[in-house]
């Protein structure tokens, strides 16, 4: 299971937050890292603070943008240090651990990281499925970026060992299958074209329109089968479109 969790750090500014973030992960049993066009990729420093963690480092796998990076995930997670403008499902420390622990074994999940100074943009947060906060002091609440690895995965590892010991049952139903990120982005993207030929979307002036059908989508969270039914009305109303035109 743990093999299967991917923890996707974006932009990271610092190599040296990347090493400590692979030796965090390797605490905890996972080695899967993304990283997402860092600004420095890593270096001496990294491998120096990933200590007996260098081989998470070595094999650490480095994309463009988070779309590829998340592409082939059932289950995508972002962090979120603040409130955003556009609330989003959100989970806590221990739900996320246990939520990644029961979807796991059907595909690859995800935790994404954002930068150290500002975390993730709002575009990025548009990409996961629930958004995650650790609920540190309000007072001080800064966590540097291994800190949050590090926390975070100590709840998985812990939801991983609750469910091995038989504490709890996997809560996610065995015949549910949802789309993987990739198909979602496709359903996506598919929705806004025909919202745009139906005059629904003015392209020059989109306003809220798709972050808010994310919100609604992501929150609903469509199961595979839902999601091709959605993409059959889109493909109808497309054909009725075309035909008046």
């Amino acid at each position: 299971m743990l093999e299967n969790i991917r923890i996707v750090l974006v932009n990271t500014s610092h190599p040296g937050n990347i090493g400590s973030a692979a030796r965090a992960m390797k605490t905890m049993g996972l080695s899967q890292l993304v990283l997402v066009n860092p600004i420095t990729a890593p270096d001496g420093k990294s491998i120096a603070l990933a200590a007996g963690a260098g081989d998470v480092l070595a094999n650490a796998k480095t994309v463009s943008t988070l779309a590829e990076a998340v592409a082939d995930c059932g289950l995508v997670i972002g962090t979120s240090a603040r409130s955003r403008t556009l609330s989003w499902p959100m989970l806590e420390p221990r739900g996320c651990g246990e939520k990644m622990i029961s979807e796991v074994s059907k595909y690859p999940v995800a935790l994404v990281f954002g930068r150290e100074n500002n975390g993730l943009s709002n575009e990025e947060l548009q990409q996961c499925h629930f958004h995650v906060c650790i609920p540190a002091n309000p007072d001080y609440s800064s966590l540097n970026l291994a800190a949050a690895v590090q926390t975070l995965c100590y709840e998985v590892r812990m939801a991983y060992l609750n469910l091995s010991r038989g504490q709890y049952p996997e809560n996610h139903p065995e015949d549910t299958e949802y789309p993987l990120s990739e198909d979602l982005e496709g359903f996506y993207s598919h929705l806004e074209q025909t919202l745009i030929k139906t005059n629904f979307i003015i392209a020059k002036h989109p306003g809220m329109v798709m972050a808010k059908l994310r919100r609604l989508y992501n929150r609903s969270r469509p199961e595979t089968q839902e999601l091709n039914i959605l993409r059959g009305i889109l493909a109808s109303v497309d054909k009725i479109a075309k035909e008046r035109d």
